[in-house]
């Protein structure tokens, strides 16, 4: 007995440093392989989050990932909320607005598919970074694959003066003004003013949203309030003074506001639950659960800001529609809702997000 416990133990020393000996080693064997390729097309430069100079030059690079028979990449700039436009070289776009590609990479580029890239020379503040890589499968079949990132562009001017790209004083609700639906003054009405900055290097940039630096100030709360994302919004009749602040520079603009006291509350947009779908589905976005004070018709407007434009279908019903296109890795589309009573008051932007699967 004492013999077959002897032998046991000893094959189970044996068998224990086996293992030991061989997880050793794969782990050494995996140390020693290369990095595998990105399964999915990537933006590795400029990296997400990085902090860029107005009007420097940088380089642009892409990992294709398991893509294959890619012929360009074409990139895009966009403000962090812009309204993303139709690609131009989309075959669709005829009649439509264009973005202008800031490089078109190809394969003969160093790196391949990339390059020299130009931050634009107004830019400020959190901006989109779209890749979009073509493929060609023959001259029947082409589709495209994209990926995005988000930077923070900054001058390194400085701001010498700020300035409102409207009449002044600004009056709202004024005798004559246009009745047509959605540009009526009334109370409840939600509007952006547009701001400017002027820099030492020569360039005007937009300087309207808050992620840029910009605080506004109201005089009088009763008259119009500041919302957040440098939103304003009417609420009584007065006149009242509005401060604008950015890097220390300062401006004001007076307002005077003169329209039907009839109380009305602005709408609220609901643009549904962020979803997750599948290439080549039908998806249907729903603002259904948008909701007014006053229990009135609401208009609707979605637009796409986020993601390689798409085809959506029914932009200023409740439920709009899209196909999902395909993809090869999980990609983020994002959506825009505002809607507006028949009042004229506007809602703050509501956000949806659709991540389609391959």
């Amino acid at each position: 007995m004492h013999e077959l416990s002897f032998f046991h133990n000893l094959l189970h020393i044996e068998r224990t440093t086996w293992i030991r000996t061989f997880s050793l080693c794969a782990v050494a064997l995996c140390l020693a392989l290369p990095a595998q390729q990105a399964l999915a097309f990537k933006i590795l430069e400029p990296a997400d989050g990085a902090t860029l100079t107005s009007g420097a030059t940088v380089t642009a690079r892409v990992d294709l990932g398991k893509d294959s028979n890619i012929a360009q990449v074409r990139y895009y700039w966009y403000g962090e909320q812009d309204d993303t436009l139709v690609e131009q070289e989309d075959a669709t776009a005829t009649g439509s607005i264009v973005a202008r590609a800031a490089l078109i990479g190809s394969s003969d580029h160093d790196p391949a598919f990339g390059g020299p890239l130009l931050v634009p020379k107004d830019g400020i503040g959190p901006m989109r970074l779209l890749a979009v890589a073509e493929i060609s499968r023959g001259r029947l079949e082409k589709r495209s694959v994209f990926d995005e990132v988000l930077v923070n562009v900054e001058p390194k001017a400085s701001l010498t003066a700020i300035d409102f790209e409207t009449e002044k004083p600004l009056q709202l609700g004024r005798a004559g003004q246009s009745s047509a639906y959605g540009h009526v003054d009334s109370l409840g009405k939600i509007f952006e003013l547009p701001v400017v900055g002027d820099f030492a290097d020569g360039e005007t940039r937009r300087i309207s949203a808050p992620s840029t630096g910009t605080s506004y100030a109201s005089s009088n709360d009763k008259v119009i309030k500041v919302l957040k994302d440098g939103l304003l919004q009417i609420m009584g009749n007065g006149k009242m003074t509005l401060t604008v602040a950015n890097r220390g520079k300062q401006a004001q603009l007076e307002v005077e506001v003169n329209v039907n006291d009839e109380p009305n509350e602005p709408p609220v947009a609901d643009a549904g639950a962020n979803m997750t779908v599948k290439a080549g589905s039908k998806v249907k976005l729903s603002g259904l659960k948008s909701r007014d004070a006053e229990g009135e018709a609401l208009y609707y407007s979605w637009s796409q800001v986020r993601g390689s434009k798409i085809a959506l279908l029914d932009v200023d019903n409740a439920e709009p529609s899209f196909l999902a296109p395909t993809v090869s890795e999980k990609r983020t589309y994002r959506f825009k809702l505002r809607v507006t009573d028949k009042k004229g008051a506007d809602s703050v932007p509501a956000f949806v997000d659709v991540v389609v699967e391959p």
